[in-house]
């Protein structure tokens, strides 16, 4: 299919230059472009390497000279990267599952499967499950026992929906997503040797054999509108209560949470983080790749963690953390430098030692 430049502006509510009708059918980066693809040319740096493509047209920094560069139309964007959003929806040709149910398909008899509807070949809906408007079950996915999935979902191929979870409306679940395993929550007949350690921070006392006994997992998992949930994470469901991802946020990734978990809203929760059983996450929080977070925290509202932070106490809303044990990042850059010097502060302090064992020994 292919879209006109001024299609794609108006499609955008952006400002169109040149020739505004020529058609490109896709985009590309400006050095691989071809003359039917729209380049992305974002700032300068990229766009110095349109003269190795052969695109006649671009989208472009607000301010761009268009025509010197070479082109025969281009598009002005003043917030470049949030345009590129708009217009890889445009472009984006989905993965082409087809309308309809698949003959290969298992569905219980007692499920509800709304209209225009997509399940894939060999997928499994179970019974009392509920399928909303619009949405598609990939190949290979599992809906379990009475769980709930809002209008216009997407569950790409292998997706494992667990019994009574909850999904919004317009989730999105890449490949090998679980939703709803058992949380992993054990409980010793006698007092642990982790619960001990953790009143004494160090000493386990004495060592002794023992055994782990399961505490089941009654409650489910509830996810809100337009979430998007990465490849290969998973969502433990909750002991009692449902685990809750809100509205708008997107996990990558690898991404784990534990049994009773609580992301808030328009969070962003990216590759390889973990976040333990009972902890709860505020709005519009920002954890960067192999965030760890222990267990019954509290991470306040907008706080955003570097990458590989480790939290192990709660957190006021509005910090930027980093480092393990997880620090404000000011602190904690500055505690790296000092860090860094330190061998140069040794070497510094055993001259000066040297020097003045000198000294006394000349007294």
């Amino acid at each position: 299919m292919s879209h006109t430049i001024a299609d794609i502006a108006a499609a955008l509510g952006l400002e169109a230059f040149g020739d505004t009708a020529i058609a490109v059918t896709g985009a590309a980066e400006p050095a691989d472009a071809g003359r039917s693809d729209i380049a992305v040319a974002m700032n300068p740096a990229y766009a110095e390497r349109l003269a190795e493509g052969a695109a006649r047209a671009a989208i472009l920094w607000s301010g761009a000279d268009w025509q010197a560069l070479g082109l025969e139309a281009a598009i002005a964007a003043p917030r470049p990267r949030l345009a590129m959003a708009g217009l890889t929806a445009i472009l984006d040709r989905g993965q082409g599952y087809a309308p309809g149910i698949h003959p290969s398909a298992v569905i219980d008899p007692s499920a509800e499967i709304g209209a225009e509807c997509s399940i894939g070949p060999l997928a499994v809906i179970g019974p009392g499950a509920r399928i909303g408007r619009g949405t598609t079950v990939g190949p290979q996915a599992f809906v379990g026992a009475e769980a709930v999935l809002g209008e216009g979902c997407a569950l790409r191929e292998g997706v494992r929906i667990g019994a009574r979870v909850r999904l919004g409306a317009r989730v999105i679940l890449q490949p090998g997503v679980v939703i709803g395993g058992d949380g992993f929550s054990f409980v010793t007949p006698e007092v642990s040797g982790v619960e001990r350690v953790r009143e004494s921070l160090g000493d386990q006392g004495e060592i002794a054999p023992q055994s782990w006994v399961r505490i089941h997992s009654l409650g489910g998992v509830s996810i809100g509108d337009d979430v998007e949930i990465g490849a290969n994470s998973c969502i433990d469901r909750g002991t009692i209560r449902d685990t809750a991802v809100g509205a708008g946020t997107k996990l990558d990734n690898l991404v784990q949470l534990g049994h009773n978990v609580v992301i808030g809203r328009d969070c962003l929760i990216c590759g390889l983080v973990g976040v333990a059983g009972s902890s709860v996450v505020g709005d519009n929080v920002v954890l960067g790749g192999q965030t760890g977070i222990s267990d019954n925290l509290t991470v306040g509202d907008g706080v955003i963690t570097g990458g590989g932070t480790k939290v192990l106490s709660s957190i006021p809303a509005g910090r930027v953390m980093l480092g393990y044990p997880a620090t404000k990042m000011d602190a904690q850059i500055e505690t790296y430098k000092a860090l860094r010097r330190l061998p140069r502060l040794a070497r510094e302090v055993a001259a000066l030692k040297k020097a003045v064992s000198k000294l006394g020994a000349n007294d």
